[in-house]
């Protein structure tokens, strides 16, 4: 799944550590969602949009949204 959570992030100036310390997890899962290796539980997505004040959709693309802009 697509994310803007590292651009997010960035406009906040927080390291991954940061962030993860905000959203109690480890720094390896901020970097497994970021790389798109791992897709966050539904609660950690809730949590993610409500510590950037933006709805789930506007940080997470499901893959079919995403291939269907392609076209």
């Amino acid at each position: 799944m697509e994310n803007r959570l590292r651009v997010l992030r960035a406009e906040r100036n927080w390291s991954q550590q940061d962030l993860a310390d905000r959203l109690e997890v480890s720094r390896q899962s901020v970097n497994a969602i970021e790389t798109g290796r791992y897709d966050p539980s539904l609660p950690l997505a809730f949590r993610i949009a409500e510590l950037f004040d933006r709805p789930i959709e506007e940080i997470f693309v499901s893959p079919r949204r995403s291939s269907s802009k392609a076209v």
